[in-house]
């Protein structure tokens, strides 16, 4: 059984109770988050996908090298590749009323920061324990009082065992007074899940994946990562990502991409074109310019 301290909960706890447990915990997991069907159709849209590339980082630094696994294989753009991701599982509710819960003070102003469906093979060792916010240096110095800068749905596309490599958290790693300290895997637990399961952590909270101990299991997740909208993203999506394709997404998912422009609060609007919509200069459906009262207080 999970231990405890890593609380389970349905999609029906709703988006404020979950966002509660996860400031409380550091981490909360949502049984079902995916369906069945959207597991299985997501799997088949990129096992040919995962055959075709090669195990190990395309980084030139050792650090990078060793934090990605020499056998482990990670996929990106799954925004082209799966129907199912970018139609049905970018458009969830429930993600979104998480999203929009995390950043109301933020205008609800969010975007995609990753999209990474990541395959630990058998003899991969711990990764390196980090918070997901350490690329955004500031956010760390500003300890655990600072702003929700990232947000992590770790989601089981195999089961997650002790075993074959299951994510290792620290719960309430969150509320440490010095996020320099990245504990050590004597404190870490293994966040065990069923196929479709998703393991919500903070980009305050320390983790890695865990060592594949199997013969011959892989263990496959999707690490769907979100940002505030005035922080770089991890991917460049607008350069991977086709006009054709984005042209068939809902305006709230061409919104997570970068195809339509961003408006935080205390902001008159970023990511645009003569300080306009975005959308408008790339011809996709036209979109109403958000009202003051949205720009400033509320979400849209």
């Amino acid at each position: 059984m999970t231990d405890p301290t890593i609380p389970h909960v349905k999609p029906s706890a709703g988006a404020a109770k979950i966002h509660e447990l996860m400031l409380e915990y550091g981490g909360v997991i949502i049984e079902g988050f995916l369906s069945p069907a959207e597991v299985e159709q997501l799997n088949s849209d990129i096992d040919a996908p995962f055959e075709a590339i090669q195990h190990g980082s395309l980084s030139d630094v050792e650090a990078m090298k060793d934090f990605h696994g020499d056998k482990t294989k990670r996929l990106t753009n799954l925004v082209t590749y799966s129907k199912v991701f970018r139609q049905d599982i970018l458009n969830k509710e429930l993600l979104h009323s998480i999203l929009e819960t995390v950043y109301a003070q933020d205008n609800c102003s969010y975007w995609m920061s990753a999209a990474q469906a990541i395959e630990i093979h058998p003899g991969n060792k711990e990764q390196r324990l980090h918070r997901d916010q350490s690329q955004f240096r500031v956010f760390n110095l500003l300890g655990p009082d600072g702003p929700e800068a990232v947000i992590n749905f770790l989601t089981a596309l195999t089961p997650f065992t002790e075993i074959n490599g299951a994510t290792r958290v620290i719960p309430k790693s969150n509320k440490w007074a010095d996020f320099a300290d990245m504990g050590c895997p004597q404190n870490t637990i293994p966040a065990m899940m069923n196929p479709g399961d998703a393991l919500m952590i903070t980009g305050k909270t320390v983790h890695g994946g865990g060592a594949n101990k199997t013969i011959d299991e892989k263990r496959r997740g999707l690490a769907l990562t979100f940002s505030l909208s005035y922080l770089t993203p991890e991917e460049a999506y607008p350069f991977q990502i086709s006009r054709d394709v984005a042209k068939t997404m809902t305006k709230k998912a061409q919104r997570l991409i970068g195809f339509r422009s961003q408006y935080p609060a205390s902001s008159g609007g970023l990511w645009q074109c003569d300080y306009a919509e975005l959308a408008d200069f790339l011809q996709l459906d036209s979109v109403e310019e958000p009202s003051e009262a949205q720009k400033t207080n509320g979400c849209h």
